[in-house]
């Protein structure tokens, strides 16, 4: 969710990060890698594209929009959405979700000021670059147990979406320690971020646990973890 933490009256919700929460520079650098990122995902989602799951990267990424429009609550007047890197991995394959996650924030911030325009390279890195790559390590690591077993492709996808989550707000901890331009301790904000995270990946990993179970339950053909590497090579 590689977010922030916005305290209003009522509740605090995660949030992507705002404009000026980092300095110029980082942002910029972010803004470069998210794009040498993008670039690399293009040329890596011809391997995993054809008739079959063009059309399910345009329903996953559908689904993720509007799954993230939902939040749910993780204490203390604190919620939390998902983020899908982890599920869109094990669907369509890494290259491609990071593709789905890239369109959906950048839909977000130009729609529904979802995030700055100044962070969107670093929105974009956190989101569809760290939580879609951790949580298909995460998955694939768990795949590697039973490599043609569809029954744990629920819990792979699980283990990584809640892996993918804290390890994307440590990224964006390790951001701001480098360029933080906001009077926020450092330490306050890694232990609320880490925090909060580990409880929202819990959530993630539950709900991906659950339209997973669904999916292999009802069309097993459509996930993508048993049959590929963590490169996205056939095994």
């Amino acid at each position: 969710m590689a977010c922030l933490l916005r305290t209003s009256r009522k509740k605090r919700g995660v949030m992507h990060v705002p404009d000026g929460f980092l300095s110029l520079p980082v942002s910029a650098a972010t803004g470069v890698v998210a794009v040498a990122a993008v670039g690399v995902a293009l040329r890596g989602a011809r391997r995993e594209l054809d008739e079959r799951t063009a059309p399910l990267a345009g329903l996953v990424a559908t689904f993720v929009f509007a799954a993230q429009m939902v939040n749910f609550p993780v204490g203390a007047g604190t919620s939390g959405h998902l983020i899908g890197g982890a599920l869109a991995a094990v669907l369509v394959g890494p290259w491609t979700a990071t593709l789905v996650l890239t369109v959906v924030t950048v839909v977000q911030a130009l729609l529904f000021a979802d995030g700055g325009l100044t962070a969107l390279g670093t929105n974009v890195l956190l989101l569809a670059v760290v939580a879609v790559w951790v949580g298909w390590a995460g998955a694939a690591l768990v795949r590697r147990f039973a490599p043609r077993a569809r029954r744990l492709v629920p819990l792979a996808g699980a283990v990584g979406a809640f892996l993918g989550v804290p390890a994307a707000a440590l990224v964006f901890t390790v951001l701001y320690a480098v360029g933080g331009a906001v009077p926020v301790p450092l330490a306050a904000l890694a232990g609320t971020m880490l925090g909060v995270h580990t409880l929202i990946g819990i959530g993630e990993a539950v709900i991906t646990f659950g339209v997973l179970a669904a999916v292999v339950a009802s069309r097993p053909d459509l996930v993508h973890v048993p049959d590929r590497d963590p490169a996205g090579v056939p095994a």
